[in-house]
């Protein structure tokens, strides 16, 4: 694979009240993962992120709240043959308003749902939901 095989993404862990995560499916796919999306050019992960988050699911969050929980690689939810890299944040509950723009449904899931959901993206399921689970359940190491 090579850079051109690999899609830059950031993306944003919004928990419920009761600890869920908040997970998005867009228009014409069929697998659920953060909000979040591509960067424009010269825009920072973070910018990205809160960008996207206002994009997506109309929530303004924080810029100085987020905490970066890593950048994980996985095989692209609904491009095949490529990659994605994910700059994925953590940021405090927020009012979440509802689907806008591509989102076509918004779903909470329990991260530690056994099993886990079939139709979930594989950076969410094989490495953020890990590293969730290592950070405990207030999202803290």
């Amino acid at each position: 694979m090579t850079d051109d095989d690999v899609i830059e993404v950031s993306a944003v862990v919004l928990r419920s009240a009761a600890g869920h995560v908040l997970t998005v499916r867009k228009r014409g796919t069929a697998r659920f993962m953060l909000p979040g999306g591509k960067p424009e050019p010269g825009e920072s992960p973070a910018r990205t992120a809160v960008r996207e988050c206002a994009e997506e699911i109309g929530v303004d969050l924080d810029p100085a709240a987020l905490r970066e929980l890593g950048v994980f690689t996985d095989a692209a939810a609904n491009e095949a043959d490529r990659l994605v890299r994910g700059t994925v944040y953590v940021h405090p509950a927020v009012p979440v308003v509802a689907a806008a723009r591509e989102i076509a449904e918004l779903r909470w899931l329990d991260p530690e749902g056994d099993p886990l959901p079939p139709d979930l993206a594989p950076m969410l399921e094989h490495q953020v939901l890990p590293a969730l689970r290592r950070d405990g359940p207030d999202g803290r190491p």
